[in-house]
Parts: structure tokens; sequence; C-alpha cells
């Protein structure tokens, strides 16, 4: 492993998987969704140039190389990684892939504590309402990875390192750094987990990836209000296609009602009626 740069000593391959796992899902020409256990990887672009948004579960490092050059073909590598936000099945296995392809990471500033170091994410609350998931939620790796000098500011004035006609949007509320990606020019989204399609507390629904639209993961989430207020703005977006940090894609006239749903009941569809890190209400 590079020196200077480490995962949290709690890190370790997290046995949890879905049927989904090892599908890839071609959404647009340039977008490319595919499932790394429970959660997905985005590649964005084309053999002239594309980038890894997300960095999967500790582990599949091996499983996201041969995707690439599956893609793109041996030897390719992409020109950046872009992380919507650090927790452990979006950077597990970050470093592995640093090595092999030694390309520059982008993330938001204020993720940047739990990417150098500094400070671990909230531990995850196993007594939110939920299934099974969320009961396992303990086991969960949330020591912060320490990438170092590695990790770099996304830049100021919006835009996304090679991804071009994408803008990155703050969408906090799951970690306080969380962004998502949109091109205006066709209103793709690329969420992360400021919204998710599949219930991520409910081993059932992981194993069988239900598509159901619902906040983000609640076992991780510390700020309900700022989720709420995440997910409103990126309905205001009118996107045409979403490619969620999990479950399935979604597109058309059922993301556009799902996501109005969202927006108008999260309080029942998102908020757990219970938890150390809800307060009963939003405010």
């Amino acid at each position: 492993m590079e020196k200077g740069i480490h995962y949290g000593d709690d890190y370790k391959f997290i046995p949890a998987t879905s049927i989904g796992s090892g599908v890839g899902l071609q959404v647009l020409h340039d977008i490319y969704c595919h499932t790394i256990q429970i959660v997905n990887i985005v590649l964005v672009g084309d053999s002239q140039g594309f980038v890894l948004v997300d960095a999967g579960m500790p582990g599949s490092a091996e499983e996201i190389i041969s995707v690439t050059e599956e893609r793109f073909g041996e030897g390719s590598r992409p020109k950046a990684i872009i992380l919507t936000h650090g927790h452990f099945d979006h950077v597990g296995a970050i470093i592995e892939l640093l090595e092999h392809w030694d390309v520059p990471v982008y993330a938001h500033e204020l993720e940047f504590p739990f990417l150098t170091g500094q400070q671990s994410y909230p531990e995850p609350d196993s007594t939110v309402e939920g299934g099974m998931v969320a009961k396992m939620s303990p086991m969960f790796p949330n020591e912060p990875i320490d990438l170092g000098r590695r990790v770099n500011k996304l830049p100021d004035d919006g835009t996304v390192p090679n991804m071009p006609g994408f803008k990155w949007i703050h969408t906090p509320g799951h970690t306080p750094g969380h962004v998502s990606f949109f091109r205006e020019g066709d209103r793709t989204l690329i969420v992360g987990d400021a919204f998710v399609t599949v219930k991520q507390e409910y081993l059932y629904k992981v194993l069988t990836q239900k598509q159901e639209i619902s906040g983000p993961p609640r076992y991780l989430t510390t700020d309900w209000q700022a989720a709420k207020e995440s997910v409103t703005k990126l309905r205001d977006l009118h996107p045409s296609v979403a490619v969620t940090g999990h479950g399935l894609p979604m597109s058309g006239d059922l993301l556009t009602e799902n996501l109005e749903l969202l927006v108008r009941e999260f309080d029942s569809i998102a908020v757990p009626r219970y938890g150390k890190y809800v307060d009963g209400e939003l405010h």
C-alpha cells in the first residue's frame, strides 16, 4: 500500500450482496453503472477520456479494474476518481485503485476530514427504524481513511474535472460534504446517496433490488433537515434520468413522479420514526 495513505483500522470485507452484484447497465451512451455487491460505481465518458464516480466496496479493486478494461480496453484508466462522499462503500477500493492507476481524486472540501484521517463519521445507528441491514450497520467501517494530498477539492465554480457538461451540487444530509452531479444538456443526474431507489435498510429489498424511491440510507444519515432540502434541490432540477448510489437507475415519468412523491412525503417515506439521529420532527 502506498506510503502515507491508508484505510481506517476497521476496514474489512463486508459480506453483503444483491442479485444485481456484478451486473452492469448502459444508462446512456457515456454513462455506465455497475453494481459492486450492494453499491453502484459509475463510469462517465468514452474511450477518449472517462472518470470513475465512487470506488466501491472494500476488496473490490480487481472487479472495478476488470469492468473498466472490459469497457475501455486493456490498460485503460480514468482521468480521475470523483467521490460523491467518503462512506466505506463509496471509497472501499480507492487506495488499491490509486496504486494501480495513479490518478487524482476529487471531493467536496467538507468531506476532507473523513478522507484525510482527521475525523471518523458518526457511528452507524443500529437502533434506527428499519430491517436487518440497519441492525447489521455497527459492523460497517466508519473510521476515516487517509488519502493525504491525493485528494483534491472540487472547483469552486461548480465544474467537475474531466466531466464536461456536468456541475457538482452540494447535497448534504447523508454526510456534510455529499455531492451529486448534474448535466443540464440532457438532465442527467448522478445522485450518490442523496436519495436511492431501494430501501437500503431492509435485507430482502437489498437482496432483490426491489425498485422503490427512498431517502438516503437511514443508518448513516445524521441531518434529516439537510437531507430533505437536498432532495428538494434535486427535484427542482427536473432530471430525466437518475443514477443512484444504491438501487437501479430511474428515468422518465417514473422518476418525475417518484421524486415529487419523495419531496411531498419525505417525512413518512425517508425519515425514520425513531433512531439516535432523529429528533422526531423536521424543522
